[in-house]
């Protein structure tokens, strides 16, 4: 298995941080690497989401957990792997929270592909968690 976590402090609540997640259509607004992205049916578990990247395939996830305002997982299964990635936001007192997103690289190929894709997958949390946060403390 393969894991890293990013996290970020803002003064953001959870609650304007868990709209942002579940409003999926405007993810391009604090993602800059997304053209696009769709879910089909509410932020549950269950639903499917596509994302869009610039310039590359589209990327298909499933929601395994949900659980406003505190948490979501997303899922991609890859065949040799899954990717779980776990945004999380956690209020710290009256006027701090802290938004974290981790990953989680497991399967038959994980110890091989997972410093492989890990890292790429992971390397632009620290600018998506600040522009999220920014986003999120404008609202």
């Amino acid at each position: 298995m393969w894991t890293t976590e990013h996290s970020i402090e803002t003064t953001a609540p959870p609650e304007t941080v868990w709209r942002l997640w579940t409003d999926v259509e405007r993810w391009p607004e604090w993602n800059a690497d997304l053209e696009r992205a769709e879910i089909s049916g509410p932020s549950a578990a269950g639903s499917a989401i596509t994302m869009f990247p610039r310039e590359q395939e589209p990327i298909e996830l499933t929601i395994a957990e949900a659980k406003e305002p505190e948490r979501f997982v997303d899922q991609a299964d890859l065949g040799a792997v899954v990717v779980r990635t776990a945004h999380r936001v956690d209020r710290l007192d009256d006027d701090r929270s802290r938004i974290v997103y981790g990953i989680e690289i497991s399967g038959l190929e994980a110890d091989t592909l997972g410093p492989q894709i890990g890292p790429e997958i992971s390397a632009g949390f620290p600018d998506l968690l600040a522009t999220l946060a920014a986003v999120a403390e404008d609202r």
